[in-house]
């Protein structure tokens, strides 16, 4: 992997990492019809940003693809924090921050006004989990941030070794 195309692998990685957590959400989502909640929505964030990012460095000279994977880490370490917080949130720790994940409030004095003042779709509360692992007590936000951390903890080792591959090839 000497040259010009040394971090292609890893970008390529990164960038199906990314793809891979974002299926599961769409699957999850749209085939077992699991509605998200704010804070869900907020979690795929980073991996669509990574997702780009990756593809991008992916086509580039190797010189401007290892710079470039450097702007991903703040994509993880985003995800593991949103994480961190929805658990919290899910555990009771402290409420959210978010105000579409409370209760909607529901006003006026006739039955037509309040049928008009509620929400078009219905949202789910952020402090109500969702294990997709019936067996296992692990929420999706917990496993979210779990996989976030490998995927971050996998690119640091390798680009460490593509650091030390690089060093002895040319210097």
């Amino acid at each position: 992997m000497r040259g010009s195309h040394a971090s292609r692998p890893l970008a390529l990685f990164l960038a199906g990492a990314a793809l891979l957590a974002l299926g599961v959400v769409w699957y999850t989502q749209h085939v077992l019809q699991i509605m998200p909640c704010e804070l869900c929505l907020w979690e795929r964030w980073p991996w669509r940003l990574l997702l780009g990012t990756a593809i991008v460095a992916a086509m580039l000279p190797d010189k401007v693809t290892r710079q470039l994977l450097w702007l991903t880490v703040p994509f993880m370490v985003a995800d593991i924090g949103l994480s961190i917080c929805h658990v919290g949130v899910e555990w009771q720790w402290w409420p959210s921050p978010l105000p579409a994940c409370h209760a909607p409030h529901i006003s006026g004095h006739t039955m037509a006004e309040r049928l008009a003042s509620m929400p078009l779709l219905p949202s789910k509360p952020c402090d109500a989990a969702t294990y997709l692992v019936p067996e296992v007590p692990v929420s999706m936000a917990a496993m979210g941030g779990l996989y976030a951390a490998a995927v971050l903890w996998i690119f640091m080792v390798w680009r460490k070794k593509l650091e030390r591959v690089t060093r002895r090839i040319f210097h």
